[in-house]
């Protein structure tokens, strides 16, 4: 409509010159032209401008239908997860189910099982007494020979320990035998007599006598070699018990263990005379530790 009237304005203008209008209405049409100019080029203006929010607009139209899309295909991976969520949902849920009736069977398995171990727990303790008990009657009866065999006799010819649940004493051999023999000197009698004493007051204790030689050879008419010996001097000890000292027979053990077990190199005579040597063991009965291992023996 706005280039219509500038048409219309060009052709006055002509007629005007054509007809021979005056300068005052040539002058005046000539203003409202260049005022209908500008308004076309102001016009031209806005109308870029529209046409780029446009193309803006379109842009971001673009840009939201791409997002739109993505969006669709999430809820489209949403969807597909959850059917998956709700189908393992239900595989659990029958698997539940039949845990439930597993887990009445595993209750009682359970209930069995604390049942056994309380009983253990039990058994523990009661053998943690026992061993207390047995680590303190060994300690008594150490210190106890340890001041019978204290007067008159030399340290180096007595030796007394406690060895986990036993006591031994060892003894040289030239405190109790005649040399090279098995025969029993006087001044052995005076040991062995207070030995046999105690161990007389303490009737649920076994006495094992062990001989031990160094690895000199030994071969005469009444001895063979150093297990004769070793067995000899042990039996000749474990006589002296029972006959002079009345130590029941059944509680008395004589064992030979020649020239093996040594306690020092057989190269020098000190070391040799370490290993001639009897060692007299006390220890509970064998049968004492039977019972003390019978779960049956538990109290409840």
């Amino acid at each position: 409509m706005k280039l219509g009237k500038v048409i219309l304005f060009l052709s006055l203008g002509f007629l005007v010159t054509a007809c021979g209008v005056s300068k005052k209405q040539y002058s005046l049409l000539q203003t409202e032209l260049d005022a209908e100019r500008k308004n076309v080029a102001k016009y031209s203006a806005e109308l870029s401008d529209h046409l780029n929010q446009i193309a803006a607009l379109n842009g971001k139209l673009e840009t939201c239908n791409s997002a739109l899309k993505l969006k669709e295909d999430q809820m489209n991976d949403l969807r597909s997860q959850l059917t998956d969520v709700k189908t393992q949902r239900d595989k659990q849920f029958n698997q539940v189910g039949d845990l439930t009736v597993l887990s009445q069977s595993a209750n009682e398995n359970i209930k069995e099982t604390l049942q056994q171990l309380e009983k253990k727990d039990r058994y523990i303790g009661l053998l943690q007494k026992a061993k207390t008990k047995a680590d303190s009657i060994n300690l008594a009866l150490a210190v106890n020979l340890k001041s019978q065999l204290a007067d008159g006799i030399e340290d180096k010819d007595v030796e007394i320990k406690v060895d986990k649940t036993v006591v031994f004493i060892n003894l040289s051999d030239k405190m109790l035998y005649q040399s090279g023999s098995a025969d029993i000197t006087s001044k052995a009698h005076v040991v062995l007599s207070k030995i046999a004493k105690i161990v007389e007051s303490r009737p649920n204790f076994e006495i094992m006598v062990e001989g031990y030689t160094d690895n000199v050879p030994m071969n005469s008419s009444c001895m063979k070699d150093n297990w004769d010996l070793s067995v000899k001097r042990a039996t000749s000890v474990v006589r002296v018990l029972q006959s002079s000292y009345g130590i029941d027979p059944n509680r008395l053990i004589a064992a030979g263990r020649g020239e093996y077990n040594m306690l020092a190199s057989n190269n020098t005579a000190e070391g040799r005379s370490m290993n001639r040597r009897t060692r007299i063991i006390i220890l509970p009965k064998i049968d004492q530790f039977y019972d003390l291992l019978n779960p049956n023996n538990v109290p409840e």
